[in-house]
């Protein structure tokens, strides 16, 4: 358990009865930028450009198969934590599985509701996910972002996470085609 700014936030493992709010959590955020991928033969290139008017983004409920709200005794390579408020309630959740074939602990999701992004519940949620790559045994974190989403690529960026990479057709044939797949990674710590 770990708490954010002064304990307006707790940070643990998800609990089954936490699942019904994490899926009603509001993952959609607002951009006045976006990446812009020229891809080449040799990699990619990537230039932020403004959007006028600011973009929304609000995401498609998924299927809860995927992995997300897992406890230990389900999976030992899968864990999710949650941020609560003083309250109780959920604000943010990070769902993540590990590899052991190649040692990478993977950030399946990770979602703040926007009134409470910006006061380091992200990057508490994150440093659950490092501590629990460390027990893993993990070599890297690794993550998938789409390149319209220049808030949660600062973030990242910020927490010390390196584009690794690019798939310009994982979304097609999705309500986000057109958007390209940016992957990012750093080291455990």
């Amino acid at each position: 358990m770990t708490t954010v700014d002064d304990m307006d936030y707790e940070v643990r493992t998800a609990r089954p009865e936490d699942t019904e709010a994490i899926e009603a959590l509001d993952g959609s955020f607002t951009t006045r930028t976006i990446f812009h991928v020229t891809a080449t033969e040799d990699g990619f290139a990537l230039q932020e450009v403004p959007v006028d008017p600011p973009l929304h983004k609000a995401f498609p409920a998924e299927d809860s198969e995927d992995g997300e709200g897992h406890t230990a005794e389900e999976d030992p390579n899968c864990r999710t934590f949650v941020a609560v408020d003083r309250d109780g309630c959920p604000v943010g959740f990070a769902a993540v599985s590990y590899a052991p074939w190649n040692r990478r602990l993977a950030i399946e999701d990770i979602e703040v509701a926007p009134a409470h992004r910006g006061k380091g519940v992200g990057r508490a949620l994150l440093g659950h996910a490092v501590e629990f790559a460390r027990e893993c045994g993990a070599g890297h974190l690794w993550l998938e972002v789409t390149n319209i989403n220049a808030p949660a690529i600062h973030a990242y960026r910020r927490m010390g996470f390196t584009f690794c990479g690019l798939d310009t057709a994982l979304y097609d044939g999705t309500p986000s085609s057109g958007e390209k797949a940016l992957y990012m990674s750093m080291p455990c710590p």
